[in-house]
């Protein structure tokens, strides 16, 4: 059982982490990414394989979207910033982050 979150004058709190972002529905607008003040997420481009790749100025001819991924999920303190600013709603949060195999 995790111990109770609490907010700084001692009211119960629940973090909802992001736990991933549907790339088929982000739009790539950044608002996530600004709000986010612990790097959780990146903005990268697919290509047009399919593939999520690093954006580089020389290659961005190649580059057929732009969406934001994982970038450290492990840093998400699940305040929920992101998920009240992004317009598609493509985030999965939970409360509960699943455990690695």
């Amino acid at each position: 059982m995790s111990a109770p979150h609490l907010t700084r004058d001692g009211r119960d709190w629940s973090p909802d982490f992001l736990v991933s972002i549907d790339d088929g529905t982000c739009i790539g607008c950044g608002r996530c990414y600004k709000v986010c003040g612990r790097e959780v997420m990146t903005l990268k481009g697919i290509n047009e394989d399919g593939d999520i790749v690093e954006l580089d100025d020389d290659e961005d001819e190649e580059i057929e979207k732009k969406v934001m991924v994982m970038n450290d999920a492990g840093a998400c303190i699940g305040c929920g910033a992101c998920a009240r600013v992004c317009p598609t709603n493509c985030q999965t949060h939970a409360s509960q982050v699943p455990e690695a195999a």
